[in-house]
């Protein structure tokens, strides 16, 4: 059992009223009270629910609700259509005991068509870089909800408290005890906890409150979909990409009917016009930005469901951020993209979301104290996270020609592009995501884990 959070007080989840009672089950918004619990996470999505799996497989809260999340809307977000898992995702997933229950929903693919419509030029490349791949460790695309709902599945009834929106944070520490995060949410509820992880995304709230800097912009923008094609679509399994200058196509099945597809700009005013109008969006996709797109592309894109249409822009957490700024402050921290945002252009803010919550749950039930093993966790991710941004920036720049470069410049950086770049340098890039994050083993009684 972890040392740190484990103790005495596994069914720690009570509200201070009915201490000898049994844990109330947070499945909606409730009456203000004041709660206790072993570890708070904010936000349900991919590094908040993997986080809460995780502890749960290393038996924190086994015996009456120890870990808690709390996510601000309703239900389990669907924001975000698809992503794509590399196979440093499903070594976490295995890790965390899911990897199963998708690889049999969702077929793998290698290949990726990269085509320059000035030119016409096509390039053909392995997607996941020079390593050889069998079994459920390949590249998949699959539903967003799909993930979610897979991990949330695995815990425990009442695990979420939805509707609850963060209002403010502090620390305390009592006489002899460790330090511990008081949270007060927006309904009255007070809530203390040993723990408290941040995995309320890019804007995160956990992340301001430790002084992390604010997400720059990348200068650039996506509009991503989901077309449904009831009947079929008789698309190939591959990534499919189109590169023109200052844009960037591309569209991968996800199923014999959806297939996933985004459209990278430069940031223009249009964005902020379309807001998220799912009409505008299209019609500035089809009628403007991508006009000039092949008409398989622009067929795809037309067959959108629109409850899974967006615009938003691509912003970054900067390396040297990630390397040196206050990631951790006693019990507290963040994971996923609160900790280390980055750009999609290497598919990595899921995979490394799930990475964090392995290695975090390591971390914390091995570590004498909270503090400790956040301190362990986030000196361990710090420079992966850096690269995986650095990688991803490099990666999105040079395949969109050198955001807004333009001239001579923007003339060398295509040529880098198509004659160097996916050649040689993007399958060492795609080789960093096979980077295994080790499993879930949980303590002895002395304190060692079982392969020690």
């Amino acid at each position: 059992m972890p040392r740190a959070i484990m103790a005495s007080q596994r069914a720690s989840l009570v509200t201070m009223a009915d201490r000898g009672g049994k844990a109330p089950a947070w499945t909606s918004a409730a009456a203000a009270v004041d709660v206790d619990a072993e570890v708070v996470i904010v936000g349900a999505g991919i590094a908040g629910l993997a986080t809460a799996l995780a502890l749960r497989r290393l038996g924190v809260g086994a015996a009456g609700g120890g870990v808690l999340v709390l996510e601000r809307h309703a239900e389990l977000r669907s924001t975000g259509a698809a992503l794509t898992i590399f196979p440093n995702g499903w070594f976490a997933l295995r890790a965390l005991g899911v990897a199963h229950k998708l690889t049999s929903r969702y077929d793998a693919f290698e290949t990726s068509r990269v085509t320059t419509l000035e030119t016409g030029a096509t390039q053909v490349f392995r997607f996941a870089g020079r390593k050889s791949s069998s079994g459920d460790v390949r590249v998949r695309p699959m539903h967003r909800k799909a993930l979610l709902e897979a991990l949330a599945e695995e815990l425990p009834p009442g695990t979420i408290r939805f509707s609850s929106k963060l209002a403010s944070i502090a620390t305390e520490k009592a006489q002899d005890s460790p330090e511990i995060a008081v949270l007060r949410l927006d309904d009255g509820t007070v809530i203390r906890s040993k723990v408290l992880i941040g995995c309320d995304g890019v804007h995160s709230v956990v992340s301001q409150w430790l002084g992390l800097s604010e997400p720059a912009s990348s200068g650039r923008s996506a509009v991503r979909g989901l077309a449904v094609y009831p009947d079929g679509h008789g698309l190939k399994k591959e990534l499919r990409q189109f590169l023109s200058e200052g844009l960037r196509a591309g569209m991968v099945p996800i199923s014999d009917t959806d297939v996933y597809w985004f459209l990278v700009n430069n940031t223009i005013p249009a964005e902020k016009e379309a807001g998220t109008d799912p009409a505008k969006i299209l019609r500035e996709v089809t009628d403007n930005l991508g006009r000039l797109m092949p008409a398989e592309y622009l067929d795809v894109a037309r067959h959108s469901d629109s409850d899974n249409l967006s615009w938003a822009p691509l912003l970054y957490r900067a390396p040297w951020a990630i390397l040196r700024g206050p990631a951790a402050r006693g019990p507290v921290t963040v994971a996923g993209d609160a900790f280390h945002p980055m750009t999609p252009d290497m598919a990595q803010g899921g995979c490394s979301a799930l990475e964090d919550a392995v290695v975090l749950a390591r971390a914390l039930s091995r570590a004498a104290t909270p503090a400790d093993g956040v301190a362990s966790y986030v000196a361990e991710r710090r420079g992966r996270a850096a690269w995986l941004v650095a990688g991803a920036y490099l990666s999105g720049w040079v395949q969109q020609g050198g955001t807004n470069v333009r001239g001579v410049r923007g003339y060398m950086v295509r040529l880098f592009r198509d004659w160097i770049f996916y050649r040689f340098l993007f399958p060492r890039l795609a080789d960093t995501m096979w980077f295994d994050c080790g499993d879930l083993v949980e303590p002895n009684a002395e304190g060692k884990t079982h392969s020690e």
